[in-house]
């Protein structure tokens, strides 16, 4: 460690050696990150003095788990290579899974298509021509013995991407373990159910956002009771940065959420170390490869920090944040698409050197359509060359005592508690994202990156800068329309096949549970084992809460 006076004579070779620079000689006239965070020349140990080694960073796997959850990192155990899979029909899919695994994929992550997103059956007109064009389509527990058929659920773990039906969608699943036989204490995987990130940036939301929550609440309480290892939710920066937030807005409004969700919980009654441990967060892993590193371990150790002297967290696994981390969609180009494969490869190394828990990496053609069977098998490729052939999994935390990383963590860190002090000066997350405050913060900060890409102060290979002109030919994934009618068939098979006598039963069941405070999820597990539809419960729900418009504007 630096003595104060090792410190002081290096302040002032620094100045010295600053003051023979020539700026002129630089190829910018300032270099930042797209969070206008600035980038100095160099980084030294006057940096990083002010700090104490023990409190602000830690050991691996110890508090604040700055450097990891976990004390071995992945020399125990690599991350889970979760690729997002999801189209047309729920056989189509099936195939897609089964093929991934038998390539050494290690978890399932399904992708819905919009008209299960917005929570109607695919004979909905309101859903017409969205049939299976970005994920699968589920209308009911038949669809999801189709998608799961020939896969054990207690011995693979499951995210599913799903958020205003999630609530839904996890009882068609828990349905269907109990018909293979596993009880819900063997199930593993994740929901996503992050409603608050919908008002903020991807708007699939349906209802207000206070039963919104409410139905978050109720998935969080039925899982700490009866599904111990499953994550009720998880707490989604991703779509926050694919609608044009910087850095420093994904950590901020996504751990904000985070803590909205807890205070909910507890207003519940439950108690923290009875649920915390099962929160788990999603973060985009984005172009700059020192600003992401420095945000996902900063997201640690906000948390820790919030859990342990807020929330009054006694568990070490209520303080240890983990998280699932894709790579940027937004910065895949339909301009040769190959350069795609280099970006996610940078983008993957900088999710594996943040400590991230599972990823997945998108296909070279996702600018162009749902990924291809080769495209997604290149992506998980490029996962596995990370894990056996760079070495970095060999130790854990390389990257930690960087002058310049340790630096710009603080940093994020510092900007992430100015923004909390604003949402909690208008009241709270909900008044926040009610009043516009946290869309325009969005789209101010997409607005400043676009100019600097228009003025090119910002390179993007291919598009603002190194462009060509003839196109490059990449074999896209082409959904069948076809598949559209046999999808509503076999809808209607199920609804002529069903009591539906009992259906009737188990929607009134659940309209009583949603107009009182009972908890929804036992009554939507009967109505999803009596077939009823996604879009029969969701239609109770709309009709007990209503549909959300938002008053604010721009």
């Amino acid at each position: 460690m630096d003595t104060p006076q090792e410190i002081d004579k290096l302040r002032e070779a620094s100045v010295r050696w600053r003051d023979k620079q020539d700026a002129s000689t630089q190829r910018k006239p300032a270099f930042k990150t797209p969070s206008q965070v600035t980038v100095d020349q160099v980084y030294t140990p006057e940096n990083t003095a002010s700090g104490n080694y023990m409190t602000d960073q830690g050991l691996p796997g110890e508090f604040p788990y700055l450097r990891g959850v976990h004390a071995s990192g992945y020399r125990g155990r690599l991350w889970t290579m979760r690729m997002f899979a999801g189209f047309g029909r729920p056989e189509e899919t099936n195939a897609r899974f089964k093929f991934l695994l038998e390539q050494g994929q290690t978890g399932l992550s399904v992708a819905f298509d919009m008209p299960t997103l917005y929570g109607y059956d695919t004979d909905d007109p309101r859903g017409f021509g969205e049939f299976g064009t970005c994920g699968v389509a589920v209308s009911s527990l038949a669809d999801m013995e189709t998608l799961f058929e020939g896969i054990k659920l207690d011995e693979i773990t499951t995210s599913m991407t799903i958020n205003s039906p999630a609530a839904i969608i996890w009882a068609m699943y828990i349905a269907l373990a109990e018909k293979q036989g596993a009880s819900m204490d063997r199930l593993g995987g994740t929901i996503q159910n992050d409603i608050l990130k919908e008002y903020i940036a991807q708007n699939e939301y349906i209802f207000p956002p206070d039963p919104s929550v409410r139905l978050v609440v109720d998935t969080v309480e039925f899982g700490a009771k009866h599904v111990p290892r499953w994550n009720p939710i998880s707490i989604s920066g991703y779509h926050i940065r694919e609608a044009g937030s910087n850095a420093i807005q994904e950590l901020a409004f996504t751990l904000a959420d985070g803590f909205e969700y807890v205070r909910k919980s507890l207003d519940r009654g439950l108690k923290i170390d009875d649920f915390a441990p099962r929160l788990s967060f999603f973060f985009n892993s984005h172009n700059n490869f020192f600003e992401e590193v420095g945000k996902f371990r900063a997201a640690r150790r906000i948390w820790a920090r919030e859990m342990q002297d807020t929330f009054g967290a006694k568990d070490p696994r209520s303080h240890q944040l983990r998280f699932h981390a894709q790579t940027s969609g937004q910065t895949l180009t339909a301009q040769q698409p190959e350069n795609n494969v280099i970006r996610v490869s940078f983008q993957a190394m900088a999710a594996v050197l943040g400590g991230c828990q599972s990823l997945h990496t998108n296909g070279k053609d996702e600018a162009w359509a749902l990924p291809s069977e080769e495209a997604a098998l290149q992506a998980l490729r490029t996962q596995q060359i990370i894990a056996h052939e760079t070495g970095i999994t060999d130790t854990v935390d390389p990257l930690g005592g960087s002058y310049f990383l340790e630096t710009m963590t603080d940093s994020l860190e510092a900007a992430s508690h100015e923004y909390f002090r604003r949402i909690d000066d208008l009241g709270g997350v909900i008044p926040a994202l009610e009043t516009g405050f946290l869309q325009r913060e969005i789209a101010d900060a997409s607005y400043v990156y676009q100019l600097e890409e228009d003025r090119r102060e910002r390179i993007t290979v291919g598009v603002n800068e190194y462009r060509t002109e003839d196109g490059t030919e990449i074999p896209l994934l082409r959904v069948d329309r076809e598949g559209e009618k046999k999808q509503i068939d076999s809808l209607n098979e199920v609804r002529r096949t069903r009591d539906n006598r009992e259906v009737a039963q188990r929607l009134k069941s659940l309209e009583q549970a949603a107009r009182n405070s009972e908890n929804t999820m036992p009554h939507l597990i009967e109505a999803a084992k009596a077939y009823a539809t996604l879009g029969e419960m969701m239609d109770v729900f709309r009709d007990v809460f209503g549909e959300y418009n938002p008053s604010w504007g721009y």
